[in-house]
């Protein structure tokens, strides 16, 4: 048997197939429902559990949001996500301070609920344009392109 490396691109391509099967594993373990819609487009079961309502009653994330799981973000997104997960100490003093969502790409939630954290960008002479956000609920977001669009981290 020939055992040959996974190019960076297939294994994020797999990560993201089996963060899907996790989802739609754990959506019908807990809801008992294939997912889909009855009006519209069909959504895929995946899709149905991402959207169905998280720990603290809201969406994991908006409907439509892309998902990406987190062994697939940068490795200094990753390295930020262990320290969320440590409590710090953070490299930046901006760092857990309330994230306003001034934009309303996330879902509604009173002044507080999220909180921001940058991601290193190698090569940028400041803090870049990356970020993770955090909400009460243990959801968590990431943009590469500060704030204009968010993907739903799948942890």
């Amino acid at each position: 048997m020939v055992i040959r490396s996974v190019p960076r691109r297939a294994a994020a391509v797999l990560g993201t197939l089996l963060a899907g099967l996790l989802l739609v594993l754990t959506g019908c373990a807990t809801s008992g429902a294939a997912g889909g819609s009855s009006s519209g487009p069909p959504r895929s079961t995946a899709t149905a559990a991402a959207d169905a309502p998280g720990p603290s009653g809201a969406p994991d994330r908006p409907r439509g949001m892309p998902v990406v799981p987190a062994g697939a973000l940068p490795v200094q997104a990753r390295d930020t996500l262990r320290l969320i997960d440590a409590g710090g100490p953070f490299p930046y003093p901006q760092d857990g301070t309330v994230f306003g969502n001034r934009e309303r790409l996330l879902p509604r939630q009173p002044r507080g609920y999220y909180h921001e954290y940058t991601v290193p960008t190698p090569g940028s002479p400041d803090r870049g344009a990356r970020r993770l956000v955090t909400g009460q609920g243990h959801e968590t977001y990431y943009t590469d392109d500060h704030y204009r669009t968010f993907k739903a981290v799948l942890r």
